[in-house]
């Protein structure tokens, strides 16, 4: 079945969500905060400033205004960076059909309120229809050019996912449901962090052991902190946290990865961030992460330590001998 769908920011991930939702059939309007961007994309056929070399199909038409983006859409694709979400969940509420189902495909936790991107939302569009989080291990590039992607959708009405997991599926993207919104979104939020350490280890050269090492513990640190605020184990355990992690941490596309390597050649974080239009998420997400943390008595070593190399306060020698050292314990304790 046709429906008309809206994907609300323009980078890398809500354009390729709108290329593939416009492949499956579906009426898609993708809005650009950038005017200009929406009018070269109109014209040309083709974002060039975040997602190169991927032609926009027909049935989709950008925008650069929210009310016509929103207007009949029976499903509205949040992709914007997570401390954008609040603003543009705003400025869309006065215009969203009220029987729509509102998608979040934003990682990351608002600074100052520690809130998951479903609650920022949930906050915004209280009295709307059902969110659904869409996470796990997906490229923007890759779901663009149909290489076989996995992720997973998670909403509280079984039946509200069951109707995304069928309206957002396609021969190269297959959708998993659960209804542990809290472990989908920490899984796809806190492993941006461990993906800039994984950053640092390959920038110092320290090998295959030490990468394995930190994703494996990474995972129990991330997994710690989320089960503390309500998520199911298992779900850390699956596309939406291990899966992610892996390909965060050991995929060349990855940004927070790139963000890690860099800090390891010496790099301030100033200089790194200016020198991309993309954001890295698990920048945000450390502080947050921590705050999260203190608040539930959770311990959160490498989270501390890439805090304090983005900050300046370590260099990433220091960070990694500070891991190294700390004292020993039972691996599950």
């Amino acid at each position: 079945m046709t429906h008309t769908i809206a994907v609300l920011g323009s980078g890398s991930w809500g354009t390729a969500l709108a290329v593939h939702l416009a492949r499956t059939g579906h009426d898609v309007r993708l809005w650009a905060r950038d005017a200009t961007l929406a009018a070269a994309m109109a014209s040309g056929r083709e974002n060039r400033s975040y997602l190169p070399g991927i032609a926009l199909p027909e049935v989709l038409k950008p925008t650069g205004e929210v009310a016509r983006a929103v207007d009949g859409a029976a499903f509205v694709v949040m992709a914007v960076p997570s401390h954008g979400l609040r603003d543009v969940a705003r400025a869309a509420r006065p215009h969203l059909p009220r029987a729509c189902t509102v998608v979040s495909a934003v990682k990351g936790l608002e600074e100052g309120s520690l809130l998951r991107m479903s609650e920022v939302l949930r906050a915004e569009i209280a009295d709307l229809g059902e969110v659904v989080v869409l996470s796990g291990p997906s490229f923007a590039v890759e779901v663009a050019r149909e290489l076989p992607t996995a992720v997973v959708a998670a909403g509280e009405s079984p039946a509200v996912v069951e109707a995304v997991m069928a309206h957002f599926r396609s021969p190269a993207l297959r959708l998993y449901g659960s209804s542990d919104v809290i472990g989908v979104e920490l899984g796809g939020s806190l492993k941006n962090i461990i993906a800039i350490a994984a950053g640092v280890v390959e920038g110092l050269g320290l090998g295959h052991n030490a990468l394995a090492a930190l994703m494996t513990r990474g995972l129990a640190e991330l997994s710690r902190l989320a089960v503390a605020l309500g998520a199911q184990r298992e779900t850390l355990a699956g596309l939406a946290g291990l899966g992610d992690l892996v390909l965060t941490c050991t995929g060349d596309l990855s940004r927070n990865r790139r963000v890690g390597i860099e800090l390891a050649k010496g790099r301030t974080l100033t200089e790194i961030l200016a020198s991309t239009r993309m954001v890295a998420e698990g920048v945000r997400t450390t502080e947050a992460a921590l705050a999260l943390s203190r608040k539930h008595g959770i311990e959160l070593p490498i989270a501390q330590e890439m805090s304090d190399v983005l900050a300046g306060r370590v260099d990433p020698q220091s960070a990694i001998r500070n891991l190294m050292g700390r004292k020993q314990k039972l691996e599950h304790a």
